[in-house]
């Protein structure tokens, strides 16, 4: 069994929901369950990382019986919650977290980064659990600190109780509308088929025990087989943030899931253009509370071994992209490790359409899933690149004729000042930024139905649309040069300066004015009697009392309304469109089509 404990790494887990549900409280939690340093099995502050091993796991939970079940040595939490950790967390276009904690507030229910954090996992295929937290905010709650969920639940009076299942199953309600199939964990059979709820408070601690077993039982139950890992051989990692330090300058923070990394090692770290080739100059980790007192709040170490999060210092590493492979190397292999990163980046390539948007993201995970989420929706995307919007990006932009692809996605990055200086001079190009993927998508959604609206009003407007009226028996007030009638509007409209048609199909003469009341009016619709000037006819040679005319529609407008845009005329537009096309048909079958 130690054989095997060895060979295998820590499990790699990430914590995603929404914003203010407590992600942080959760992670806080975690790592409060440290113990005093020096003793076995201390809780580990890794760079971007917490570790808790399994004696602090087997501790927590009471049953110390339960160490020799578990070969599983402990579990790596990344410290940065949220899905954006997730996806910056890449491996070969999947995702480096062997496991993912979904937090939902149990008194607020599903929000919009619950739903996009499901959506991410069930796209990488990820095991996970949910944890409903905040149950100590429920009305009449007893805290009892740090104890299992059954063990408080079983404390607490019948009315709370209630309140609780009503809440939680709202809950499972809500996972069931995203098709999961759910249930409180203690209650799950079988956590292939059931996704499994575990209701915590990230402030008192109740519950996180269960959160801890079965996380554990999650890892050795499925995924065992993917932990073993070669402690002798190359450091093999993904970049977690690129930052500045003082006294260091650009470090890179590093989350190492297979091998070794040395300190003096050639790495060779994904970027934009050609990988970067370079030697590490510290490997560093955090120092203990109880060592606030040294200048730097970074010790360096020799050398460090999967799973771990770490600091490296090396020169030229300022283009080092966040999402981006990092493996060591010796001479020999150099050029196929090149290879090897260069084919991870292209991996990312984002194969984009001829016409489209501009998508700009912090990392590649980001852009990944950006890209996807765009694709699923049918939008067209014509460029995607990771970094801030650019001056040059706006400028790109504005060259593009089509309103609704001159537009710039931005996902949790900066617009640069220079580019926000041409922005605000170009109306045409549109910036839509948000740090919640599918709110893009949203506001772009709308946007475009805005634009799509506008420009169908617009094209409405310029069509000739259907119209049918009769002259009114009695009503010619003039015989020619114009013709002056009273007619009443049959279906659809007639509008001023339309051409009309006798039901011969034979066009007579033009609408030169129209009358209501004695006012002049730009257009009469369905039901209204007006008096209309005809010019180009006689009264008693073209047109007669009680004749029945239409507009006449050209054939390319004719197309336009019966194929495109149907749907959007009145019913007695629709009607009279019929007629229309049935006397033009009569002679010429494909009129029209």
């Amino acid at each position: 069994m130690a054989e095997d404990k060895n060979n295998l790494r820590t499990p790699i887990v990430c914590v995603m929901g929404h914003v203010d549900h407590g992600k942080t409280t959760l992670l806080d939690q975690i790592r409060g369950t440290r113990i005093v340093k020096g003793e076995a099995g201390a809780i580990t502050q890794h760079i971007g990382a917490t570790e808790v091993p399994i004696d602090i796991i087997v501790e927590k939970c009471g049953d110390k019986r339960l160490a020799d079940k578990f070969i599983v040595p402990g579990l790596l939490f990344i410290d940065t919650p949220g899905h954006h950790a997730f996806t910056t967390l890449r491996s070969r276009g999947g995702s480096l977290a062997d496991l993912a904690v979904v937090v939902v507030d149990i008194n607020e229910g599903f929000k919009p980064q619950t739903i996009e954090s499901l959506n991410i996992l069930k796209r990488f295929k990820t095991p996970f659990i949910v944890v409903t937290n905040k149950i100590d905010r429920i009305q009449g709650w007893k805290v009892h600190q740090g104890e299992s969920f059954l063990s408080t639940y079983k404390k607490q009076t019948p009315e709370v109780q209630a309140l609780f299942e009503q809440k939680f199953y709202d809950v499972i309600g809500n996972l069931y509308e995203q098709g999961f199939s759910a249930d409180r964990f203690d209650r799950v059979t079988d956590f292939q088929k059931t996704l499994g709820v575990i209701p915590i408070s990230g402030m008192t601690g109740e519950g996180i025990p269960d959160v801890l077993m079965i996380l554990l039982g999650l890892a050795q139950r499925f995924l065992e087989s993917s932990l073993h890992y070669d402690i002798n051989g190359p450091g093999v990692g993904t970049v977690l943030e690129v930052k500045e330090e003082k006294g260091l300058g650009t470090t890179i923070d590093v989350i190492l899931y297979d091998g070794t990394l040395r300190k003096g090692d050639t790495v060779v770290i994904g970027c934009l253009g050609e990988p970067i080739v370079t030697k590490i100059r510290a490997l560093l980790k955090p120092r203990e509370l109880s060592e606030i007192r040294y200048e730097s709040k970074f010790q360096p170490i020799p050398e460090i071994t999967a799973a771990a999060g770490v600091k490296i210092s090396a020169p030229d590493i300022e283009n080092a992209l966040a999402g981006a492979p990092i493996i060591s190397t010796t001479p020999e292999t150099l050029n196929g490790v090149i290879e090897r990163v260069k084919s991870e980046i292209d991996d990312v390539q984002i194969q984009t359409d001829v016409d489209g948007v501009m998508i700009k993201a912090d990392t590649i995970g980001s852009l990944e899933a950006m890209v996807h989420e765009f694709k699923k929706a049918d939008v067209q995307i014509q460029k995607a690149e990771v970094g801030d919007v650019t001056k040059r990006d706006v400028m790109e932009a504005s060259t593009i004729n089509d309103p609704m692809h001159s537009v710039i996605l931005a996902f949790n990055v900066k617009v640069n000042p220079d580019a926000q200086e041409l922005l605000d001079t170009t109306p045409a190009v549109k910036v839509f930024k948000n740090d919640v993927i599918y709110r893009i998508l949203d506001e772009y959604q709308d946007f475009v139905k805005e634009q799509e609206e506008e420009l169908e009003k617009l094209r409405s407007d310029t069509l000739t649309k259907p119209g049918q009226f009769k002259i009114l028996p009695g009503c010619v007030f003039r015989q020619s040069k114009p013709a002056v009638v009273g007619v009443r509007i049959l279906g659809g409209v007639v509008k001023n300066n339309t051409d009309v048609m006798l039901p011969d199909g034979s066009v007579v003469g033009t609408v030169k004015g129209l009358e209501l009341n004695g006012k002049k009016v730009p257009k009469a619709t369905v039901g209204m009697e007006v008096a209309m000037a005809i010019d180009g006819v006689t009264v008693g040679r073209q047109i007669k009392e009680e004749d029945i005319l239409y507009v006449h529609i050209p054939e390319s407008d004719s197309k336009v309304l019966e194929f495109e845009i149907f749907d959007t005329l009145t019913p007695d537009e629709q009607e009279t469109l019929d007629k229309y096309l049935t006397i033009r048909r009569k002679e010429k079958p494909f009129w029209g089509k």
